[in-house]
């Protein structure tokens, strides 16, 4: 039997030790990136609380978000392959991908109502969308080609009360007998600031018109070929959004105002009041499947309610524009007040 060298194994021995008391090798975190499709604001909050707190580095993520602009075109580098994830406003977009054979996908919707709405004087009497009918109503381009069309088909309303909106509220405070297009989540703010009044709001979604919005959309290469990753991003995202309407969102709403100066703590906390009062983040599916949640159903009756009003084509292959592989997953559901 061969001797053993004592000096050898004590060296072993002691290596192994020592070796044993030493911290874990951090782990290689997946480099990813974000891009926004606007300023950073309180509307893309949940994005931003995950990248501050650490919620993304969780998941084996380091994500850098990239924030969009009025001169800004993030899908563009999504589409390009330079950025990995984009933020889509709302269904319209993931259609419109589909019928210009992009190849993008839409992985998650993080708002389960869009956050559009309609502002009117607090002396008109609105209790119902058919109220707007008598006023001037302010609208811009892109809403002349979305949501316009649908008022129109579902309503009955007509383009001759229509002026051009140029994101300008002082048309609209200017005539008492008018309407304006804006963000629940900002505009009656800004309004209020300006004018000194509170003006009415009426959300399109509780009338109708049932568009998710705030999309997180990828390369359909990239679910494919690295849907781990998708997931991690998809539930580290979810979570943020938890975290930001219900827990200490300061981490994130340190980052939005580094980022964007203008965003003050005041808009801020009124964003998020308004996200939850109107349930534009966590009401419907996502009660029970989590922020995030999406359903074919949702789908089939926003995409013939567009076509109904002329806006897609019937023969559009709408379900190539989405994938449930990545939410109804229940993820962070009990992060919620009340669980």
């Amino acid at each position: 039997m061969r001797p053993i060298h004592l000096g050898r194994a004590l060296t072993g021995a002691l290596a192994a030790a020592l070796l044993a008391m030493l911290p874990a090798r951090a782990e290689t975190l997946d480099k990813v990136s974000f891009g926004t499709n606007w300023v950073a604001e309180a509307e893309h909050g949940g994005f931003f609380q995950a990248a501050a707190d650490g919620t993304y580095k969780k998941y084996g993520l380091d994500v850098t978000i990239v924030p969009g602009g009025p001169n800004d075109n993030n899908r563009m580098l999504l589409i390009a392959g330079k950025i990995d994830f984009f933020m889509a406003a709302n269904t319209l977009m993931s259609f419109d991908a589909v019928a210009n054979n992009v190849p993008v996908i839409t992985v998650a919707a993080m708002f389960q109502k869009d956050p559009q709405v309609m502002l009117t004087h607090p002396d008109v009497k609105l209790g119902k969308i058919d109220d707007l009918k008598p006023l001037t109503l302010f609208v811009s381009k892109e809403g002349m080609t979305s949501y316009f069309q649908w008022l129109k088909s579902e309503y009955g309303f007509n383009e001759k009360n229509v002026r051009p909106y140029n994101f300008n509220p002082q048309p609209f405070i200017a005539n008492p007998k008018s309407a304006m297009q804006g963000y629940v989540t900002s505009e009656p703010f800004a309004v209020e600031k300006a004018a000194g009044f509170k003006p009415n709001v009426i959300l399109l979604a509780n009338s109708g018109f049932n568009t998710y919005s705030t999309l997180i959309e990828t390369r359909k290469e990239i679910v494919d070929k690295k849907p781990d990753l998708v997931q991690r991003f998809v539930d580290a995202s979810v979570v943020g959004w938890y975290n930001y309407l219900y827990r200490d969102n300061s981490a994130g709403n340190a980052m939005i105002k580094k980022l964007n100066p203008e965003m003050t703590d005041e808009l801020l906390a009124y964003s998020v009041a308004k996200m939850k009062e109107f349930g534009i983040v966590d009401s419907g599916d996502s009660m029970k499947d989590g922020i995030g949640a999406m359903s074919d159903e949702r789908y089939t009756s926003f995409f013939d309610k567009m076509v109904k009003a002329g806006v897609i084509k019937r023969d559009l292959d709408y379900r190539k524009s989405y994938t449930l592989r990545f939410v109804n997953k229940g993820v962070g559901v009990e992060l919620r007040p009340g669980k």
